[in-house]
Formats: structure tokens, sequence, C-alpha cells
């Protein structure tokens, strides 16, 4: 499955050991995260020499190309939430993780669209446990669309 793993970037990286969680959960069940490096220590850097017009081309393009978005939402980012609302947009299955106890948007919270799901996690096996189940459910949707 090709998956596309927002993150924040530039927000702050406090939770970037659950992103590399995440990511590395994913990959070693052979998903394409097409998005992996943004879990990587020194992103900020690598990222900032890139012009703003690439990124978003970049970035929709794979949004376009990948079959669920999952975002881990604790640290407020708005590129983030543009990525989620464009991929909702795109008819995406979308998967919001965040810290359990942290406040997430209510733009994030209160969406009733049948393709986002948001959930708190304790802790970061909990969070790729969540993160399998939504795969696992999601993919039933894809076999049916290949």
């Amino acid at each position: 499955m090709n998956v596309y793993f927002a993150c924040s970037i530039t927000g702050g990286r406090e939770f970037e050991a659950v992103y590399q969680a995440i990511v590395g959960a994913l990959a070693e069940e052979g998903h394409e995260v097409l998005t992996a490096h943004l879990a990587e220590s020194g992103v900020g850097e690598v990222e900032a020499v890139v012009h703003p017009g690439e990124v978003y081309a970049r970035d929709t393009a794979w949004i376009r190309a990948c079959d669920v978005l999952v975002a881990e939402v604790s640290t407020p980012s708005h590129g983030v939430g543009y990525e989620i609302g464009f991929a909702l947009g795109a008819g995406k299955p979308v998967l919001a993780v965040y810290r359990e106890g942290i406040k997430v948007s209510k733009m994030l919270t209160g969406n009733p669209d049948s393709n986002l799901t948001v959930t708190p996690y304790r802790t970061s096996g909990e969070a790729v446990r969540i993160v399998r189940e939504f795969l696992e459910r999601n993919a039933v949707g894809q076999a049916g669309r290949e």
C-alpha cells in the first residue's frame, strides 16, 4: 500500500520518536511510505532548501498517488492540516493520531467525513497498532478498487 505520512516539520519535533516508530513499522511490513524522510532527524534542514513551489507540487502529487494518508497531529502544523484537507478532498482515507491529553483542533475532531479517523494514543507502540488496524480496514477497500 502507498502511504503518505504527514507530521510536523517546522512546528516542532517533540514526537519525532513516534514518527520514526510509525514509519519504521510501515516499511518493515512492506508498505511504500512516500514521505518516509519526514520522520528522519534533521529533515527540517533538508526541507528548508527546497523551494515552496516544489514542496507543494511534490507533496500534492504524492497525496494523489497514495492509497491512504496517515498523520501524527500532536504538534499543530499548517502543512499537515492542509495535507489532511487535500487528501479528504481527493477521497483518500485519512488517519490522524495524536498523543492522548493533547488538544487537537476541532476542525479535525469535529469533522464528520467518513474517510477521516481521529484517534488518540498513549505510547508509540499503541500508535503503531492503531495505524496497522487502519491499514487493515482500508486494505479491504483497496482490493475492490484495483
